[in-house]
């Protein structure tokens, strides 16, 4: 088993752990996904000494710098969405790769032909598999006219994740509804933590709020998050106008970057776009919005839920399992059914008129992202490490 404070070590094998960690893009698209299996092999390697053996696809222009030793899986670009690439599974030179590493134990994040492939490589070996869900893919289908495969989506996320020893889930939802399926007591939670540094309502920034075009009369309201489909961009348009028919002086802020730039950008001209930030640039622009607007139903865990709430803004997110586990509705934010674009525009225009009852929420939001740090939700996935690997030695 593994034990050690400094070190996480094989029981009578005197050495670290090896984890052979397989991501869908580990690098080269910078989401909530991959910064948390970034930040899970950071920690890793530097709090236990294991070595970290990463197996995905890269590009020759990487988001940012990987952690841990990566490795260059084969995979194709995926039509209409070219910066994503898809691996083709375990090649020979992969199966040498990890022969040679011999790792303790496998790691799958993506439900791929590559996180399958490695799924039968360790169990012919008998090496544990932890699998981690970080995204819903079955929600993704109807927002690109595939509605007709979602069955056989969810059927092979069944098979996936019944097919690794442990899963870990982002929330206590999806943890109750996979338990269930499972009922063998091995599914267990994996949160995420937040900067409260970074994020924090002292980033907030009229002058730079003047700066990119918001008039101080105006109510920047937030998109936060890639610029994709499944993230809701549609009803997030929708709802900003409808403010706007409504005599709202809102303007939107859209944080973020991706393929449905064009498509937003034609549905509200006067936008703001910043384009992909970090670091205390990301925290000031998200702590200068006045609201944010979160239509996603699509989120495994909802991160740009978290930060903002840190950055002491009012959310007002789609009623999904995600915002459910972070949100307290109406002390810490505000649910709305999803798809209902009335009942966004209705509960952004509440919390304007009530600046006092709004700014009480927003501090009670930011109080309550206390309780998500990265070090809690790190250690919870080495403690799941060791019961997985104790059977196996």
């Amino acid at each position: 088993m593994m034990t050690g404070d400094a070190t996480v070590t094989i029981a009578g094998a005197g050495r670290p752990l090896r984890v052979a960690l397989f991501s869908g893009n580990y690098n080269y698209v910078k989401d909530g996904c991959n910064q948390a299996l970034n930040m899970l092999a950071a920690y890793l390697q530097d709090n236990h000494g294991a070595e970290v053996r990463v197996y995905s696809p890269t590009t020759a222009t990487p988001a940012f710098d990987p952690v841990g030793t990566l490795v260059y899986a084969p995979a194709v670009t995926i039509p209409g969405r070219s910066e994503f690439k898809l691996a083709i599974g375990l090649s020979p030179r992969l199966r040498r790769d990890l022969a040679a590493f011999a790792p303790d134990i496998v790691h799958v994040s993506a439900p791929d032909f590559l996180g399958v492939a490695a799924q039968k490589w360790a169990k012919a070996r008998g090496i544990p598999v932890v699998a981690s869900l970080h995204t819903r893919f079955e929600t993704y289908f109807s927002y690109y006219g595939l509605s007709l495969f979602r069955g056989w989506a969810e059927r092979h996320l069944a098979r996936f994740y019944g097919r690794s020893d442990y899963v870990l889930v982002p929330n206590r939802p999806i943890l109750d509804e996979m338990a269930s399926a499972r009922s063998d007591g091995h599914v267990r939670l994996w949160g995420r933590g937040v900067d409260r540094t970074r994020f924090d309502p002292a980033r907030r920034d009229m002058p730079w709020r003047r700066e990119v075009g918001i008039g101080d009369n105006e109510i920047a309201v937030l998109f936060f998050g890639r610029l994709v489909l499944e993230k809701g961009v549609d009803d997030f348009a929708a709802i900003v106008r409808r403010l706007q028919e409504q005599g709202i002086p809102a303007r939107a802020l859209v944080v973020g970057e991706g393929p449905a730039h064009a498509r937003l950008a034609k549905a509200l001209p006067d936008a703001v776009f910043t384009g992909h930030l970090t670091g205390d640039e990301l925290g000031r622009a998200v702590a200068s919005a006045d609201v944010m607007v979160n239509p996603s139903v699509t989120e495994a865990f909802g991160n740009v839920v978290l930060e903002a709430m840190a950055a002491g803004l009012p959310v007002v997110s789609a009623d999904a399992p995600s915002a459910r586990a972070l949100i307290e509705p109406g002390a810490t934010g505000v649910l709305c059914p999803p798809g209902d674009i009335g009942a966004y525009a209705d509960m952004v225009r509440q919390l304007i008129a009530l600046p006092a009852e709004t700014r009480k929420l927003s501090m009670a939001a930011r109080a309550a992202t206390a309780a998500f740090t990265w070090s809690a939700a790190l250690a919870a996935v080495v403690a799941v490490y060791a019961e997985a690997v104790d059977p196996f030695v």
